[in-house]
């Protein structure tokens, strides 16, 4: 009898560490929360906790956004019981958005945060195109300000101080997004620019700006990471700059 109670005592420590970690999923510029579901899922079934939030990328500046999609997120994990780390899991612009946040707030309960496909150099893309008619209607203010030039908003914020593992692609279904950048890129941003000073690990896969988040390979390295702080062993061919 006191084996099965050392046990279920156990098995409830374990579910209760499980439970005490939360994942905010922030998605991309023109996306919504459903392109980050299938991410939503498997982090969920891995034993996090998660908020998918779904804010208006194309209405308000970075630094309008960075606010309301940030602290939308931390209410949701604060609000479930237990939460003592809180992650996150971010595509393209929702990566700056994090960067933005913690440019100018603590967030004390900061984890680890994975990047996939994040223009945290500014895409060239942006300075090529902007004056191509209806840029500024789909993409809005913030599209604005992601590209390389002097407004570029990412380029103006410094190097990160938190736990950051960035995930690249490098496959393009836009010929003429690429056409503009430096390869390797993934149709919106190069594998160059995705880089930023003080990230603890990188790596690269085979897919594009639009898909990566979606992808079983690229779910598991976020999984990886989120765990361990490392995205682990894989093809030397990922790697690059010796990470």
């Amino acid at each position: 009898m006191r084996r099965i109670l050392l046990a279920m005592l156990l098995l409830a420590s374990m579910a209760s560490a499980g439970a005490a970690e939360c994942v905010i999923l922030l998605h991309g510029l023109v996306r919504t929360a459903a392109s980050m579901e299938p991410m939503q899922e498997a982090l969920t079934a891995a034993g996090f906790e998660t908020t998918n939030v779904d804010y208006p990328s194309r209405e308000y500046s970075i630094e309008q956004l960075a606010p309301l999609a940030v602290d939308e997120g931390l209410a949701a994990c604060r609000a479930i019981k237990g939460i003592y780390t809180i992650h996150f899991v971010t595509h393209s612009l929702g990566g700056i958005l994090v960067r933005q946040y913690l440019a100018g707030k603590d967030i004390p309960e900061l984890g680890r945060v994975v990047m996939l496909a994040p223009p945290n150099q500014g895409s060239k893309a942006v300075d090529e195109l902007r004056d191509v008619p209806g840029f500024h209607w789909v993409h809005g203010p913030a599209g604005d300000q992601l590209g390389k030039g002097e407004d570029s908003l990412p380029l103006a914020l410094g190097p990160v101080n938190f736990e950051l593992g960035v995930i690249a692609g490098t496959r393009s279904i836009d010929p003429i997004g690429s056409s503009v950048l430096d390869d390797p890129d993934d149709g919106r941003v190069s594998v160059e620019d995705t880089k930023v000073e003080g990230m603890d690990d990188f790596i690269i896969v085979p897919h594009s700006h639009a898909m990566i988040m979606r992808m079983p390979d690229t779910i598991e390295l976020t999984i990886r990471f989120l765990k361990t702080g490392s995205f682990g062993s894989v093809d030397p061919g990922q790697r690059i700059d010796g990470k």
